[in-house]
C-alpha cells in the first residue's frame, strides 16, 4: 500500500465532509485500512504544509502525488484509496 497525505483544516465543511467519506470507504473496504494514512491540520503543521504545493482544502498526496484537491464526493475519496492500493 502507498503513503496517503491528507491536508485539512478545522472547521471546513468540505474536509467535515472527505472525512466522512473516508470512514465509511474505510469500513466498506477493509483492506484500504492499511494504507499509510497521514492527516495534516495546515495550521497546526504550516511548516509541513508549505512544502507542498496546494491551495485548497482538503487535498489528498498519495506516495508525495497530489490526487485530489478541494471540494470531494465519495466517489473522489474512493480514488484515492484505489490508487494507494495499487
Amino acid at each position: 500500500m502507498k503513503d496517503v497525505l491528507l491536508f485539512v483544516l478545522k472547521g471546513c465543511p468540505h474536509c467535515r465532509r472527505a472525512l466522512g467519506y473516508q470512514q465509511e470507504l474505510l469500513e466498506e473496504q477493509p483492506a484500504w485500512r492499511e494504507a499509510p494514512l497521514t492527516i495534516v491540520d495546515e495550521r497546526e503543521q504550516r511548516g509541513l504544509a508549505a512544502t507542498y504545493d496546494y491551495y485548497l482544502v482538503p487535498t489528498y498526496y498519495v506516495d508525495g502525488e497530489k490526487v485530489h484537491e478541494g471540494r470531494v464526493e465519495k466517489e473522489d475519496v474512493a480514488r484515492v484509496f484505489r490508487l494507494a492500493a495499487e
